[in-house]
């Protein structure tokens, strides 16, 4: 990612940050305690809050490993809790108003009159408003704590949970007898990093070793970090088994990182990176032809020919010969559409990852997961296997796909 997106990116993030956390201040603490020593503590606490995320993307590369670690459990685990908090408040706030009209009808008491004989006059008691108005503000934010924090212990528990296997029968027109049934096992948005990989990583392996592959597809944000950090929880990749071998695109994040590094040390591992290029695989001497691009991003990054070509990948091809392409972004089927390809398996939107976000996505992408038609191209988004950010999902469970292709 070029310097100037980079910084759009950030002022993006910082600004959605501080909104996210100047409504919890306002909802969770001004509404909820009276000016004094414990309001003035909770602002620092939010604040310290704010930092911790940020701080865990700011820090990634230049702290050490003991520090970043738990910086990054911590920071991305809050703010799955904040967002969640955040919609219970909003979800709340009709609540709010409701209660808040009715209780303005209620009349209110006069207050106690103090006897003129009385020695010391009693503190006068507080306004019986200020006094619901506590009361309400405190229920509605205890509230919305228990459902973000259920939402998000459910959330962890989804996202280390074993994969989903899916099993897609797909129709590709033209495709050879022979050809029925073959197996394409699909994955994407592994996102090894500091808060995911090990045994995860490796039970994600078993799961496709366990699906009798003709061919293992990645396409796509293997990696949150550099192959100095992640080379040990890269490793299971090399134990894949299909009788076709395993072939990986480029994704966004790979463009965060070492690419050329990545590249090199996948290659390593027995996987076969298609840059811009396609390969003939079959069986029973039928073939169709695997294609893969470079993500969308590629040409942002500097990198010296990295970028997509689909014309690159496709030509010299027979037009007769099915295609499916391996393209990272589902939004990179437009291409894919005008050039006929027959399928095209993409990642990148992890199914949403955190409901709702699923619906923010289609405002990038024409698809957020499954099966769906682009014209005379099929497009199936597979919703990945790791996360990013929260180390949370909700409503997308980690997926591997078995795609059988059907005459």
């Amino acid at each position: 990612m070029s310097l100037i997106g980079l910084l759009g990116f950030g002022s993006v993030v910082l600004l959605a940050m501080a909104v996210l956390h100047g409504w919890l201040w306002f909802r969770l603490v001004r509404s909820t305690t009276r000016r004094g020593p414990t309001r003035r503590r909770l602002t620092v606490l939010t604040v310290v809050l704010l930092v911790l995320p940020v701080a865990a993307v700011v820090g990634r590369r230049d702290l050490p490993s003991a520090i970043a670690t738990p910086l990054d459990w911590v920071g991305y685990s809050w703010l799955g809790i904040a967002f969640y908090a955040f919609l219970a408040l909003l979800v709340l706030e009709p609540v709010r108003w409701v209660l808040r009209a009715v209780a303005r009808r209620r009349p209110v008491p006069e207050p106690a009159v103090v006897p003129a004989a009385a020695e010391e006059p009693e503190p006068a008691p507080e306004p019986a408003d200020v006094s619901r108005r506590l009361f309400l503000a405190r229920s509605l934010a205890v509230t919305a704590g228990v459902a973000a924090v259920s939402t998000a212990g459910y959330g962890a528990w989804a996202a280390n949970s074993a994969p989903l296997v899916r099993r897609v029968p797909i129709t590709i027109p033209g495709l050879a007898p022979e050809l029925a049934g073959y197996r394409i096992v699909t994955f994407s948005d592994g996102h090894l990093s500091a808060t995911y990989g090990g045994r995860r990583f490796e039970r994600l392996v078993e799961t496709i070793n366990a699906q009798d592959a003709d061919v293992v597809a990645i396409v796509g944000d293997l990696v949150d970090g550099e192959v100095s950090e992640l080379r040990e929880d890269a490793a299971p990749l090399g134990d894949l088994v299909s009788r076709e071998g395993a072939f990986f695109v480029t994704g966004n994040h790979e463009y965060f990182v070492d690419t050329d590094a990545w590249l090199t040390h996948l290659g390593g591992l027995g996987i076969d990176v298609l840059r811009n290029e396609r390969v003939a695989l079959g069986r029973g001497g039928a073939t169709f032809d695997l294609a893969g691009i470079d993500d969308r991003t590629a040409a942002a990054s500097g990198l010296p020919g990295h970028g997509a070509d689909l014309d690159a990948a496709l030509d010299g091809r027979d037009e007769a010969t099915p295609v499916v392409l391996l393209a990272h972004q589902p939004v990179q089927v437009e291409q894919a559409r005008r050039a006929g390809v027959d399928l095209q398996l993409s990642g990148h939107t992890h199914g949403g990852q955190l409901w709702p976000f699923d619906y923010a996505v289609l405002l990038d992408q024409p698809a957020v997961e499954g099966l769906s038609r682009q014209g005379d191209t099929q497009l199936y988004v597979t919703a990945g296997a790791g996360y990013w950010g929260p180390p949370m999902r909700v409503g997308a469970r980690p997926e591997v796909t078995v795609i059988e292709l059907v005459p």
